[in-house]
């Protein structure tokens, strides 16, 4: 199992306090020891499943498709307002990543990136519909040929740690990584109004894999 490497400083965190950890336990209360092992290995399995890195190709590239950018549960398909950067109506899918999806995100689409902002927030629950627009977010806008896509990582109660690797004026192409949320979150992808989805809500979608909408060529 490949393992990502936004996990490699807090693996390291967590074998060294869980060494220590035992340490003390074998010290202080030696009986306790095999359970605190068990206990030990568990939660570094735990944290350990959270960073993996599965490789993901996309079945076909396509300027008109629209694929999952995260893995995780479709959570919203409405018609809202975009006052970040289109400032006109659009069509949002959104998805939640539970602390157990993996939790690499991909470009949904190729092309150029137009914009890249973060903005600082509240953490309030992934899936609260005010989450898109006060929690701590990163957004992002990718031009195709003829479509500008956005998309936004949000951070959850519990995802405090959002990574982008996209910069503006870069040409990045569709399932390459996008970024990384740690611990859990949600990703809102917002579309042309004409954009046919192709998911519903309460959907399981794999990154890469799950078609989420199709363009009007």
């Amino acid at each position: 199992m490949q393992i990502h490497r936004e996990g490699s400083r807090i693996l390291m965190i967590t074998i060294g306090g869980l060494v220590l950890l035992n340490a003390a336990v074998k010290v202080f209360w030696p009986a306790a020891v095999l359970v605190a092992l068990g206990l030990s290995a568990v939660l570094f399995l735990v944290i350990l499943q959270f960073f993996r890195h599965p490789e993901r190709t996309i079945p076909v590239m396509d300027d008109n498709t629209v694929y999952a950018p995260a893995d995780g549960k479709v959570v919203v398909i409405e018609e809202v307002d975009e006052p970040e950067y289109f400032k006109d109506r659009r069509l949002q899918v959104s998805i939640f990543m539970s602390p157990v999806n993996v939790h690499v995100n991909r470009n949904p689409v190729g092309g150029k990136v137009a914009y890249v902002q973060y903005h600082p927030g509240k953490y309030l629950v992934a899936w609260h519909p005010k989450s898109s627009t006060e929690n701590e977010r990163t957004t992002v806008v990718i031009e195709t040929e003829k479509h500008p896509i956005l998309i936004r990582q949000i951070a959850g109660a519990m995802a405090k740690r959002i990574r982008t690797y996209l910069t503006p004026g870069q040409t990045v192409r569709q399932g390459d990584e996008l970024g990384f949320i740690t611990f859990g979150s949600r990703v809102d992808i917002l579309l042309p109004l004409n954009a046919t989805t192709a998911v519903n809500i309460g959907q399981t979608v794999r990154a890469n894999k799950t078609v989420i909408a199709n363009l009007t060529p």
